[in-house]
């Protein structure tokens, strides 16, 4: 007797007709015609299961804030930073987890279950960290949330930075988090990056840095990342975000960096909405559109995600916590159209981010939670090319959030009555 069976799913992996079996918040049975009796029964239709979205970099202290106190009108980098500047000191607590938690509901009704969000600790009142390890409690039972102690204006250029680093730690935030390029010079960065590390080292915590959010091809900080993280032994727990410069770096130091990179064991974070917006600013043309080298990364075996970043935030004033839109805005810019790169591109936004925060119990083989979403769509390239409708999300076993069936009425003489997006994909491979 299951508590949950699953019945004719289409896997990510190309699996088809497969049944899912669910007990106590588990997965128990995963397998073609499988039997016995269950206290409720979903039927796929044929269509993808999958294990939840995740998402590996976010700033969920200023998601919503858009407007506040005023807009990006520029849409720079640092034009975002001063207008987040202004608006700290006018935050309260309330307003923080109230935003928070809004952006949380958006994202249980997209499938997204796990998010790592980086968390500005310069300001001396480290609110910011208060409300969202209070977020991080009351979403716990459908949210695995992941707080980034963040030191927006620089681990050394701000005064005091270093001691609310380690009061944020110390009150529970998980990931020692960092920003190089944004020191006041190369070797702060650099040094930054050593003292980081050790911290992480220190502590046995995973770090995450915004490492080279620039177009200055000689913002190289992601190779100290990678030469400490060999160094202490934080391979698997190390993580590059951004890594934008790499786009403008001279080919043959790439050539160098990227088995240094996959050698230490970190990992990559892109954010293709933000990062093609915010990069390539200074330019005329041709105008970069500042992505890091995914493919290259993903062909030296480097474990790459794709993050969101942000939603209506001073950053960026658009988004809705949808994966699948940053996975094809993220397969368009960096021409990732074969049938495997697409493949890849849902791995992106689901078993990779999951990787990087070292989730237990993440994916659909037996022993894993009984979290998963079913999509309106017949497989992994198809729910990217229609950010397929979240049909029903599943947190242990339980249904969550429910979308209908997306289709159109169609008013021609002599054409079906029902138009549904998904049913249009041909037979491939």
């Amino acid at each position: 007797m299951f508590d949950v069976k699953i019945t004719d799913a289409t896997l990510p992996d190309g699996r088809t007709g497969i049944d899912i079996g669910v007990k106590s918040g588990q997965i128990v049975a995963v397998e073609h015609k499988l039997g016995g009796d269950a206290g409720e029964i979903i039927d796929a239709g044929g269509l993808l299961v999958s294990p939840p979205f995740v998402d590996c970099h976010f700033h969920m202290d200023a998601t919503l804030s858009v407007g506040q106190p005023r807009f990006n009108e520029s849409g720079r980098l640092l034009d975002g930073i001063r207008i987040w500047g202004e608006l700290k000191p006018l935050l309260t607590h309330e307003a923080v987890i109230d935003r928070a938690l809004r952006y949380c509901d958006l994202a249980v009704t997209q499938g997204l279950l796990a998010i790592r969000t980086h968390v500005d600790i310069c300001d001396e009142r480290l609110l910011g960290v208060e409300a969202l390890l209070e977020v991080k409690k009351r979403v716990a039972p459908y949210i695995d949330l992941q707080l980034v102690a963040f030191p927006q204006d620089g681990y050394y250029r701000y005064p005091g930075a270093v001691d609310l680093l380690k009061r944020a730690l110390d009150l529970g935030v998980d990931v020692v988090g960092g920003i190089p390029h944004f020191e006041r010079t190369m070797a702060d960065g650099t040094a930054s990056v050593r003292a980081l590390c050790e911290i992480a080292a220190e502590r046995g915590l995973m770090i995450d840095l915004h490492c080279d959010e620039t177009d200055d091809p000689l913002s190289r900080h992601i190779e100290t990342l990678a030469f400490e993280s060999l160094r202490l032994g934080l391979g698997g727990r190390s993580t590059g975000s951004h890594l934008t410069s790499m786009h403008s770096m001279d080919n043959y130091y790439v050539s160098k960096l990227l088995p240094l990179i996959a050698e230490a064991g970190v990992a990559a974070i892109a954010n293709p909405l933000i990062n093609i917006g915010i990069q390539g600013r200074h330019d005329t043309y041709p105008k970069r559109r500042g992505m890091t080298r995914v493919p290259e990364l993903l062909a030296h075996g480097v474990t790459v995600a794709f993050g969101h970043d942000c939603v209506m935030d001073p950053w960026y004033s658009l988004g809705q916590g949808d994966m699948l839109e940053v996975a094809s805005m993220g397969l368009h810019v960096a021409q990732m159209t074969s049938r495997t790169a697409m493949r890849q591109c849902f791995a992106a936004v689901t078993t990779e981010p999951a990787k990087i925060l070292n989730l237990k119990g993440y994916g659909l083989d037996v022993g894993c939670k009984a979290d998963m979403v079913l999509l309106q769509a017949v497989d992994t390239i198809e729910a990217i090319r229609l950010k397929a409708t979240r049909l029903a999300v599943i947190k242990g076993g339980k249904v969550i959030a429910r979308t209908p069936n997306r289709t159109s009425a169609l008013h021609l003489a002599g054409r079906p009555a029902r138009v549904d997006p998904a049913s249009y994909a041909p037979k491939l491979d």
